[in-house]
């Protein structure tokens, strides 16, 4: 299975490349991270906030091929403990399919990619900086894969 993670924004700090690539590396071959940077809408004086959302939106949904288990973060979403993350991931995996995982820009997920989505993942109540979730995403993922292979990184 390859998780495929779909997030609007590029030209990120080095702290968040690396944040992102140190827990992607430690995921194995079989559940392999693999980020796919969106090009964010060009935001200026001249259009609105979800003319920039939509634009982005189509550039997630044309990335997304037709077989994948797709799921939206959303703050409406559902909130996972790490627990029911790894039980999320065995079924995934289970599953056979691979997985996208849309993380959108500052103005937030389409309707459309929302409806897109199998399901819908809350990382937090909190508002997050889209970088961090890049990096908040890796490492849970990593974590939930540590607690199906009995690994002591996670400890309960």
């Amino acid at each position: 299975m390859k998780l495929n993670l779909l997030a609007v924004g590029n030209k990120m700090p080095t702290w968040v490349t690396d944040g992102y690539q140190e827990y992607a590396k430690r995921l194995p071959r079989e559940c392999k991270l693999v980020l796919h940077e969106i090009s964010p809408a060009k935001r200026g004086k001249s259009g609105s906030s979800s003319q920039w959302m939509r634009e982005e939106g189509d550039r997630i949904l044309a990335t997304i091929p037709d077989n994948h288990h797709v799921i939206a973060l959303d703050v409406n979403g559902k909130t996972w403990s790490t627990e029911q993350l790894a039980k999320q991931l065995e079924n995934w995996q289970a599953d056979g399919r691979d997985v996208s995982l849309l993380v959108g820009g500052p103005d937030g997920l389409t309707d459309e990619c929302l409806q897109r989505a199998n399901q819908r993942w809350s990382l937090s109540a909190l508002t997050l900086p889209h970088p961090l979730v890049r990096i908040v995403m890796a490492e849970q993922l990593y974590r939930a894969w540590t607690v199906l292979q009995n690994h002591p990184y996670h400890r309960a």
